[in-house]
C-alpha cells in the first residue's frame, strides 16, 4: 500500500469519524431539548443574570437592595423547575444518558469508564440551585448570587458537555459569561463541587 492509498484512507476515516460524531451529537441534543422544552429555565437563567449584573453595578443600597428582592420570585421558579427537569431526565435509560469525557462514537461501549452518568450530574446541579436560591450557607446578597450564577453556569456546561464536548462547554461558557470552567467550578458551593467531581471523575453508573 503507498503513501497516496494511506492518505485516502485515513481520510475517509477521519470523515466517518466527524459524521458518527455529529450524528451522536444531534442524538443528545434533541434528547435533552425534548425534557427541557416544557420549561422556561433558558429564560430564567437569563433574567436572573442579567438582574444580578445590574444589582453588582448600582452604587444606591437602596435600589440595589430592590433588585435583590424582585429576583427571589425568578430564583424559586428556577429552582423548582430545574428539579422537576431533573427528575424528567431521570427517566432516560443509562446507554442514551451517558456523558462522553472523550468525543469519539462507540467509546462508551468499549469504554464505560470514559462516560459518566449525566442523570446523576443534572440532580447535582438541581440540588445545587436549590441550596444556592435557599442561601443555605447564609450569605450577603451579593455573595449569594456569585453562587447562583456559578451553579447556573455550571449546570448549562454539563448539558453543553453532553450536547457536544468538554471542549465546546468550556468556550460557550467563556464566550457567554466571560467565565472559565475553573473559575465556575471554584465559585460553586463546596457541596456542589464535591459532588460534581465524583460524578465525573468515578466510574460510569449503570
Amino acid at each position: 500500500m503507498d503513501s497516496l492509498e494511506i492518505l485516502s484512507l485515513l481520510a475517509v476515516a477521519g470523515f466517518a469519524l466527524h459524521w458518527l460524531n455529529n450524528q451522536s451529537r444531534r442524538a443528545r441534543t434533541a434528547l435533552l431539548a425534548s425534557h427541557l422544552q416544557p420549561f422556561q429555565i433558558e429564560r430564567l437563567m437569563q433574567q436572573l443574570t442579567e438582574a444580578y449584573m445590574r444589582a453588582l453595578g448600582e452604587t444606591d443600597p437602596e435600589r440595589q437592595a430592590q433588585v435583590w428582592q424582585l429576583q427571589h420570585a425568578a430564583e424559586q421558579q428556577l429552582a423548582h423547575q430545574f428539579q422537576d427537569f431533573a427528575r424528567s431526565f431521570a427517566q432516560v435509560p443509562a446507554p442514551q444518558a451517558r456523558t462522553l469525557k472523550v468525543a469519539l462514537p462507540w467509546i462508551d461501549k468499549v469504554l464505560p469508564q470514559s462516560t459518566f452518568d449525566a442523570r446523576r450530574v443534572l440532580q447535582i446541579h438541581a440540588d445545587g440551585i436549590d441550596r444556592a436560591v435557599r442561601n443555605e450557607a447564609g450569605l450577603a446578597c451579593r455573595d449569594k448570587a456569585f453562587v447562583v450564577m456559578a451553579e447556573m453556569f455550571l449546570m448549562q456546561h454539563s448539558c453543553h458537555w453532553f450536547c457536544r464536548s468538554k471542549t465546546i462547554a468550556s468556550a460557550r461558557m467563556l464566550a457567554q459569561h466571560k467565565t472559565r470552567y475553573e473559575q465556575a467550578l471554584q465559585a460553586v458551593s463546596p457541596e456542589t463541587r464535591q459532588a460534581y467531581l465524583a460524578a465525573i471523575n468515578g466510574p460510569a453508573l449503570g
